[in-house]
């Protein structure tokens, strides 16, 4: 059986769990692990993620890691480093990141073409994946192979984000706070701008070419206080959001990604969530509609819940490896899927 050697970039909230998603396929080798803290640095990676020990330890010597001659880095930081990113990708190293580079801007203007440059000198592939931007545009561009006219492609997703304890990401995006300002407002365009990339995805996989991708958001306040443990949110402060982009051609949007966030539904405005974590719709020629839900194990608690994020990157590894040189599109990569023979045959 073919392996690869993989090094897992940091073991925070998503590294955590792609470092146990590598430790459970047979057919992935752990290579290294970089820690972003000091404090991680000499631990066996089993400790960093719940697992026996490994004998890998965990490192923040970019250069020892490089040396490894892996083939692949899982690249989960929670703030992208565009150096260490370039480092890796000219050393001849593929990434597959769980990380849009947002805090850079997004993958446009210097940071694409600093990252495209590091994959010619490298002859190495840089995919960014998830499961939205990710795994969602992979399936519902798929769902379009049965139409023989397509009008529109969206996604539509709802989602209790309480399950995200992170009160810094929500008061970023106006969460508690009485009403969103215009920085908020911003800020909020920032973040979501990975959705923004989901349109852009999904177009140039369909062969759109977009001369438009537009903004919108809306938010709705607390009917009662409410407190989460980690973050207390007062009644009339924000507790929800609808926001989203139309991808546009010559006025018509073609492509949509909306999402419905909330930390309460006990909300003064009368809005409704669905139940299902997406809804897709393609108009077109049959019209598609499929509804997607995840139903987690008891076993689960909140950060769990980032799995669906982590599984993705690393189960694209062989994909990723196979891509051309250069920054992957989902056409690039194909249809990612988990080793489910190879995972039952290992366990009985």
């Amino acid at each position: 059986m073919t392996t690869l050697r993989v090094i897992q970039w940091t073991t925070g909230k998503v590294g955590k769990l792609s470092l146990r998603g590598i430790l459970d396929d047979p057919r992935l080798e752990l290579a290294g692990v970089y820690a972003y803290s000091a404090d991680k640095a000499g631990r066996d990676a089993g400790a960093l993620c719940g697992r026996p020990d490994t004998g890998v330890l965990a490192t923040t010597d970019i250069d020892a890691l490089i040396a490894l001659d892996a083939d692949v880095v899982l690249y989960t930081p929670f703030m992208a480093d565009l150096g260490h990113a370039v480092r890796l990708l000219a050393s001849g190293l593929d990434v597959i990141s769980t990380n849009l580079f947002l805090n850079l801007g997004g993958i446009q203007g210097d940071t694409e073409e600093k990252l495209a440059d590091a994959c010619r000198r490298g002859d190495s592939s840089l995919f960014i994946t998830g499961i939205n931007p990710g795994w969602i545009n992979s399936m519902v561009t798929a769902m379009t192979a049965v139409c023989r006219d397509v009008e529109t492609v969206s996604i539509f997703e709802s989602a209790d984000v309480s399950v995200y304890e992170s009160a810094e990401t929500w008061q970023a995006l106006g969460f508690s706070f009485a009403e969103a300002t215009p920085e908020k407002i911003e800020m909020s365009k920032l973040w979501l701008s990975t959705f923004r990339d989901s349109n852009q995805r999904m177009a140039a996989a369909l062969g759109y070419r977009l001369d438009d991708v537009e903004f919108f958001i809306e938010h709705a306040t607390a009917s009662t206080d409410v407190d989460l443990g980690w973050l207390h949110i007062e009644k009339n402060t924000i507790a929800a959001l609808r926001a989203g982009w139309n991808g546009k051609i010559g006025g018509r949007t073609v492509v949509q990604t909306t999402v419905a966030w909330y930390l309460t539904k006990e909300l003064n405005e009368d809005w409704q969530f669905d139940d299902d974590h997406y809804q897709v719709i393609v108009k077109g020629e049959p019209e598609v509609r499929t509804r997607i839900r995840f139903v987690p194990p008891d076993t689960w608690g909140n950060h769990e819940w980032d799995t669906m994020t982590a599984m993705p990157a690393v189960n694209a590894a062989f994909e990723v490896a196979a891509a051309p040189p250069g920054i992957s599109t989902l056409k690039d990569i194909g249809l990612v899927c988990a080793p489910a023979g190879i995972w039952h045959t290992h366990a009985t």
